[in-house]
């Protein structure tokens, strides 16, 4: 190949690579005016119900990491935690040290209480809780952690919890996770996503991992 060859096939490279980047260019240009124009018009400025909801593995986990995200930008927040309050919880071991108030049934899973008069008790006296944080105008976060397991056995009244949703400061941001979320609570939520399970260790055998799995 000839020097002048070889010129014009690094010219036709160069100006293929400059095409493709004008090309990435005007595309990511046009994604940026759209995004721009989306933030332009979320001017709404309210406090959130967040649902976390689905079969997978990462609910409480991604419920525990927002409550965290939101005490590092210096908010304030508080727990009600619903199923698994014999377990010593990672989280809770945590975000007490930094000022974030639990209220925990502490009752366990149902299966293994087996005994529905006294997950109700339980159930009702983490919930009376949950309402005093719903309540709070000094909180600006609150997590009802596995409170759709409560509604869908029935130990709390769905109306009721509707209603303290929707009577809550107008700033305070809530976030509600567990499987089977009633769609009542998935309408009235502004932020819903579910959390699918692909693949779980615990299937193969491998036991709950601490710091991992809890």
């Amino acid at each position: 190949m000839s020097k002048s060859e070889h010129d014009q096939k690094n010219d036709k490279k160069h100006d293929e690579k400059q095409s493709k980047q004008q090309k990435h260019q005007q595309r990511q240009q046009r994604l940026k005016e759209k995004v721009d124009a989306r933030i332009a018009n979320a001017v709404d400025d309210k406090g959130l119900v967040l649902v976390i909801t689905g079969n997978g593995k990462g609910k409480s986990t991604s419920g525990f990491g927002t409550i965290a995200r939101a005490v590092g930008h210096g908010l304030t927040a508080a727990v009600a935690q619903f199923i698994k309050g014999t377990w010593d919880c990672g989280e809770r071991n945590l975000l007490e040290m930094h000022a974030v108030e639990f209220s925990v049934m502490a009752t366990g899973f149902t299966w293994e209480t087996q005994n529905k008069e006294q997950d109700t008790l339980a159930a009702q006296a983490t919930w009376q809780d949950a309402k005093r944080f719903l309540q709070d105008t000094d909180l600006d976060v609150v997590l009802l952690d596995e409170i759709t397991y409560m509604v869908t056995y029935g130990y709390i009244d769905l109306e009721e919890v509707i209603t303290a949703i929707n009577n809550r400061p107008v700033h305070q941001h809530l976030i509600i996770t567990g499987r089977a979320c009633h769609r009542q609570l998935i309408e009235l939520a502004d932020t819903v996503s579910e959390v699918q399970s692909i693949k779980h260790a615990f299937d193969n055998g491998i036991k709950a991992q601490k710091g991992i799995d809890w």
